[in-house]
């Protein structure tokens, strides 16, 4: 029985009792204690006390209910408070929600201490903002760029790193804008930045923004393939020189950048390269030497050679010799390594 319909019953029941009571004719009584006296009639003696345990039943019921309430307020809260808990770990974000109720206290205790990931490609739930989280965390996952404006993601977090690289690879004008603010971001984010800018800007754009970037391996051989495929509009030889100062390049790297070349540039500009960065970097001088092998320099080649050691660069000396011995042989049958 509610509150209300258990007022009204009660209300009838004292009714009845006093019209019962009254009906009987029973006079009045009067209630004396030292100088005080109160006289009312019977009638009113009689439902006094029921009256009186009923306001007291009121009481009860309206205190227990109100505990009632604030205990379910509370499971609310701490119900909202968890969907919180859950949509922070995952967004890889510190929570500080508050829990109210000791269960849900020692449920966020525990959730705290682990890693929460969506186990199912289509998820489900009752809470339209979670679903909301999980669908934009698996379109970031498989490489899909989400707007930071449908969720608050960390950029500093995991998360955050992805969806900033993929809106890099959505975006190639984003990506420039990378490139050109480097010094806003880390060396892979813009390293994924300048690659894909090499694939789809122009090789005027990019000589524009290379010198923002440093360089490694990678970076290096990815824009000498791309200056190589727009030689008109390609860099000079103190451009060259200049992007592999400060990368950490073997011999081999050199000797895969002149034959990368070789076909693209005109032979006194290659031999002229490859001179500057072996006279910079004893790495890059067996890619010399290959140089002006391919090119037929055999006398610049012998003079090279003459100012080396006698166990370095055999490859290249037998190469010499047989020339002078009239013998032709192509270079790539010989180990110049």
């Amino acid at each position: 029985m509610g509150l209300k319909n258990y007022i009204i019953a009660s209300i009838l029941l004292i009714i009845l009792v006093f019209g019962f009571t009254h009906s009987l004719e029973f006079g009045e009584y009067t209630f004396s204690m030292f100088d005080y006296s109160l006289t009312l009639p019977i009638a009113i003696w009689v439902v006094m006390p029921l009256a009186l345990l009923a306001f007291v039943t009121y009481l009860h019921i309206i205190f227990y209910g109100l505990v009632k309430y604030f205990k379910l307020k509370a499971l609310d809260y701490d119900m909202d408070a968890l969907f919180s808990l859950i949509e922070s770990k995952l967004l890889e974000k510190e929570n500080k929600s508050n829990f109210r109720t000791k269960r849900f206290k020692e449920l966020s205790n525990v959730l705290n201490q682990l890693e929460i990931k969506p186990s199912r490609e289509i998820f489900s739930s009752s809470n339209e903002e979670l679903n909301k989280i999980v669908s934009s965390i698996q379109s970031i996952k498989d490489g899909k760029y989400v707007s930071e404006k449908s969720i608050k993601i960390q950029e500093n977090s995991t998360l955050g790193k992805q969806n900033l690289l993929n809106k890099i690879n959505e975006q190639v004008d984003f990506a420039l804008d990378v490139v050109k603010k480097s010094e806003n971001y880390d060396f892979d984010t813009v390293k994924q930045a300048f690659l894909k800018v090499l694939s789809e800007k122009s090789m005027t754009t990019i000589k524009k923004v290379y010198k923002n970037v440093n360089f490694d391996k990678e970076l290096v051989s990815k824009l000498f393939e791309k200056d190589r495929e727009n030689s008109e509009f390609g860099f000079e030889n103190s451009e060259i020189i200049d992007i592999v100062k400060n990368v950490k390049l073997t011999k081999d790297d050199y000797l895969e950048m002149a034959k990368n070349y070789k076909s693209t540039l005109n032979p006194d500009k290659i031999i002229d390269l490859f001179e500057k960065l072996s006279n910079q970097n004893e790495e890059a001088t067996t890619a010399y030497l290959f140089v002006l092998s391919e090119f037929e320099m055999i006398d610049k080649l012998r003079e090279v050679l003459a100012n080396t050691n006698e166990n370095e660069y055999v490859s290249f000396k037998a190469l010499v010799d047989l020339k002078d011995c009239g013998k032709h042989y192509n270079l790539e049958s010989l180990s110049y390594k």
